[in-house]
């Protein structure tokens, strides 16, 4: 081939490549163009350019190798997200890294040790036991709402005990406290009860709207299941839109069955059906919901009877009534009792809330006063924070620094 011929083969070849880098060249924009504005959302560009100015930052040497891996890692990372496979820094921060141990009697009632622990040391810290020391014990039984009557009956027998000589100085006198206080809680008979024969036993649930029935219904259940009961609950609650769906929530969290009743149905038939129910299938208890009511509607408070008188129509037994009360409402809940009872034979008092009151005196209103007894107390939130009522235990609790 001769050298006209070799530089016209050149120069067809710088052609031909000119014109492929050209066509390349604009794919690669367009295709740039469309990932831009079709593919990615400005925040998942923003958080790529993010990571490339952090890799620059750390190592300016590998700067084009950093935010390539940078690049890669955020889209590796929002893919995790997706599905479900990562865990982002806020969610491993606020993920436990080991259970919490159970929080003791003491720790649960902080806020109604609160009433005592200012007196108690403020009397511990005097030489000798004089009319500041009774003013001041006074005072924090008011406070923790045990009312003047408990009080009275606490305090006159310790103040006699001091003028014969018997307690000479305030150490004596705070653990005769404790022990007063024990004794006026002992002797009370906290089991709950159950039929002695084969039959279906009932436990009423009664108490003004928002003390926590449903709640307790349903940690009851789940202590009695684990205790080897067979349970089926009643949602005697038919006013309430939720307390139904509610109930229907602790039964399957507990394992019991249900027995319900269409929204504003008779409460009475509800509970009838459920004791037709446990009697044909076998359980040994049914746990029965009511309807919120105020302790001061008689008509109200007539219905609650009928509830009761028609759950024994059947074969079932009523073997507890049983009264919620909130701990925070203090002497009211005295007031409560005293209706219930009356309206419905109340045969013990579940005190909810008590963690977060400062008013656990109310056991002491209730026991001293009316004569029921408090079976259980709840002190928290989780299943197992309902708990069997332990006077000593409570005192020791209550009444310290």
């Amino acid at each position: 081939m001769d050298q006209n011929n070799w530089i016209y083969l050149v120069l067809i070849l710088l052609v031909v490549g000119f014109g492929a880098g050209v066509i390349v060249a604009g794919r690669r924009r367009s295709g740039s163009e469309t990932q831009t504005g079709d593919s990615q959302s400005p925040g998942i560009l923003a958080t790529k350019r993010e990571a490339a100015v952090i890799s620059v930052t750390d190592d300016p040497v590998d700067t084009a190798v950093s935010t390539e891996a940078s690049v890669e890692g955020s889209d590796e990372a929002s893919d995790s997200a997706v599905d479900g496979e990562g865990d982002t820094a806020d969610e491993r921060e606020a993920a436990p890294t080991e259970p919490e141990p159970p929080k003791s009697m003491r720790d649960r009632l902080a806020r109604a040790r609160g009433a005592f622990s200012e007196a108690i040391g403020s009397v511990l810290g005097r030489s000798g036991i004089d009319d500041a020391v009774w003013e001041e014990l006074e005072d924090a039984l008011l406070i923790a709402d045990v009312g003047i009557g408990v009080a009275t009956s606490l305090l006159e027998p310790l103040r006699d005990r001091v003028a014969k000589g018997e307690i000479e100085n305030p150490e004596d006198l705070i653990a005769a406290l404790r022990v007063s206080m024990v004794a006026q809680l002992e002797g009370a008979n906290r089991e709950l009860s159950m039929r002695d024969d084969d039959g279906t036993s009932i436990w009423l649930f009664v108490g003004v709207n928002g003390v926590g029935k449903t709640t307790t219904i349903g940690k009851l259940a789940s202590r009695q299941i684990a205790s080897g009961t067979k349970v089926l609950l009643s949602a005697g609650d038919t006013f309430r839109a939720a307390a139904a769906d509610q109930l229907q929530m602790w039964a399957e969290r507990s394992g019991a069955e249900i027995v319900r009743g269409a929204d504003g149905a008779d409460p009475s038939s509800v509970v009838f059906d459920a004791v037709e129910r446990a009697t044909a299938k076998q359980f040994d208890l049914v746990l029965a919901d009511t309807a919120g009511r105020l302790h001061n509607k008689q008509n109200l408070m007539d219905e609650l009877s009928k509830v009761r008188r028609v759950a024994e129509k059947g074969s079932g037994v009523v073997t507890e009534t049983l009264l919620v009360i909130d701990a925070t409402t203090g002497q009211n809940g005295l007031a409560q009792a005293r209706e219930f009872a009356a309206a419905t034979g109340v045969t013990g008092v579940v005190v909810t809330k008590l963690d977060g009151s400062a008013k656990g005196g109310i056991v002491f209103a209730v026991e001293t006063e009316l004569g029921i007894p408090v079976k259980f107390v709840g002190v928290g939130e989780q299943i197992n924070d309902l708990v069997p009522f332990d006077p000593q235990e409570f005192v020791d609790a209550l009444v310290s620094v």
